[in-house]
């Protein structure tokens, strides 16, 4: 089995608006654009015109619609963008029987050599957030590699030294930065919008962290939003571990 590196100080990682992200799919689409052509490529498509297409995407959204059970009527569409998230303690790492899937000590990312991969998916077995992708055309497993091959490129202009999927999105729900270093605009942001682990509960600690959505006026807030302290009760409320949006999004994720 494989072991992980010892904690790494610089961790590279996206920061996900919940709140403004408006399930459009650019940021899938953008990163298989950019995959099918990069590091881990190609990203095969089965029957992509057929009844039922399928293949390998790194990243997936998912909708749902939360009610509140305050006796609001009004509901709330949260989109669920859903890709690695680079953890910690990779569980998907330490069940490798080859080597292949690894933690890159210099900047935290997983990745996989598709050299030694022998396709046994007992890494997608231990991702608990289902983030693993396997192509049964070349039978090995692929995954989000936050676009080394991009971030690092120095014939690109250092704006543009993002993640596909970050450089597209319109609503700029997406964020990219080192979250090992405090001072960094993505870990400031987490800190002004009590960021979160998905599943933390599990231990895993995943470098990617989620916004929770803010609470609507009128939805599930439960509340006019007039009152400034009304309005500040419920964004704590919201952003608190009792978080109705994240929760049952755990619960979907641990079926």
């Amino acid at each position: 089995m494989t072991t992980l590196p010892r904690p790494t100080t610089k961790k590279l990682g996206l920061v996900i608006d919940l709140d403004t992200c408006v399930g459009c799919h650019a940021c899938a689409v953008n990163c298989k654009e950019w995959n099918t052509s990069g590091h881990m490529a190609p990203l095969t498509d089965l029957e992509p015109y057929g009844y039922e297409p399928d293949g390998v995407w790194f990243n997936r959204i998912h909708s749902y619609e939360l009610v509140s059970d305050q006796g609001s009527k009004a509901g709330q569409t949260v989109h669920f963008p859903r890709s690695c998230l680079h953890c910690e303690n990779a569980a998907c790492v330490t069940v490798c029987p080859t080597g292949a899937s690894y933690k890159r000590i210099e900047d935290g990312i997983v990745l996989v050599d598709e050299d030694k991969c022998i396709g046994c998916k007992l890494c997608s077995w231990a991702c608990p957030y289902g983030a693993r992708e396997f192509d049964a055309e070349q039978g090995v497993m692929k995954k989000c590699t936050l676009c080394i091959d991009r971030i690092y490129n120095e014939n690109l202009p250092e704006q543009e030294r993002v993640p596909a999927c970050v450089s597209t999105c319109p609503a700029s729900a997406r964020h990219f930065g080192d979250l090992g270093n405090s001072d960094s605009e993505v870990s400031k942001l987490v800190a002004e919008r009590g960021g979160v682990d998905l599943m933390p509960e599990l231990g895993y600690q995943p470098t990617n962290k989620y916004l929770p959505p803010r609470p609507r006026r009128n939805g599930l807030s439960g509340n006019n939003g007039g009152n400034g302290n009304n309005g500040n009760a419920a964004l704590s409320a919201i952003v608190s571990k009792e978080n109705p949006v994240l929760h049952w999004i755990d619960r979907v994720l641990s079926r």
